[in-house]
C-alpha cells in the first residue's frame, strides 16, 4: 500500500460518510415531501446539500491531484481527519435528523446556515493552505505531455477561488432569503465552473 492509498483511505471514508448523510438528507426530505404531512422543503436546504455534494466531490478530486505530494505520517493524518471531519459534521446539520418536526425547512437553515456555511469556509481555507504547504515542501512532478496552462486559464481560477471566498462569506452575513438563494446558485456555478477551468483549460 503506497502512502497516498493508506491517507486516501481515511479521506475517502470520511468524504463517503459526508455525502451519504446529504443522499440521505434528500432521501428523508422527499419522503416526507410525498407522504400525508404538510412541509414545506423550499430551495435553500436543497441548495445547501447540493453546494456541499459539489464541494465534496471537488475535495475528491484535490487529493487526487495531490497523490504524488502526499506521504503518510502522523501530522498529514490528522490534519485529513480535522479538514474533512469539518466537513463530515457540517453535513450533517444541512437537513433535520427528525423532518417531520419542521413543517418549514427555510426556518431550519436558518438556524443551521452560519456552522454549515462557516464549516465549507473553514474546509476550503484549509485546503487552500494545504495545497500550497505541499507545493512549497513537495512540489509535484511535472505530468508528462501536459499542456501548459494558459494565463486566461490561470486568471479564470484564481478570480473563481476570490468569488467563491466572497459568497461564502456573504452567506454568513447576509439573512435575506431571496440573496441566499442567489449566492447559493452562485457558489454551485463558481464551484463547478472552476473544477471544468482546472481539468479542461
Amino acid at each position: 500500500m503506497s502512502s497516498f492509498e493508506l491517507v486516501f483511505a481515511v479521506y475517502g471514508l470520511l468524504l463517503g460518510l459526508a455525502i451519504s448523510e446529504v443522499l440521505g438528507g434528500f432521501s428523508r426530505a422527499l419522503k416526507l415531501k410525498r407522504g400525508t404531512a404538510a412541509v414545506r422543503i423550499g430551495w435553500l436546504t436543497p441548495l445547501l446539500g447540493a453546494l456541499v455534494m459539489l464541494d465534496l466531490s471537488s475535495f475528491w478530486l484535490l487529493a487526487w491531484n495531490a497523490r504524488d505530494q502526499i506521504d503518510a505520517t502522523y501530522v498529514t493524518l490528522v490534519c485529513v481527519l480535522a479538514m474533512v471531519g469539518v466537513y463530515y459534521l457540517a453535513a450533517t446539520l444541512i437537513f433535520p435528523d427528525a423532518p417531520e418536526e419542521w413543517p418549514d425547512f427555510d426556518v431550519w437553515y436558518d438556524k443551521q446556515k452560519r456552522l454549515v456555511i462557516g464549516g465549507l469556509l473553514l474546509a476550503n481555507v484549509s485546503s487552500w493552505i494545504g495545497a500550497g504547504v505541499l507545493d512549497t515542501l513537495h512540489p509535484a512532478p511535472p505530468p508528462a505531455l501536459a499542456p501548459a496552462p494558459t494565463p486566461i486559464a490561470d486568471a479564470l481560477y484564481e478570480a473563481s477561488g476570490i468569488v467563491i471566498l466572497l459568497l461564502f462569506a456573504g452567506l454568513l452575513l447576509v439573512r435575506a432569503r431571496r440573496w441566499n438563494v442567489a449566492m447559493l446558485i452562485g457558489l454551485c456555478v463558481c464551484i463547478t465552473a472552476s473544477e471544468v477551468i482546472e481539468t479542461y483549460l
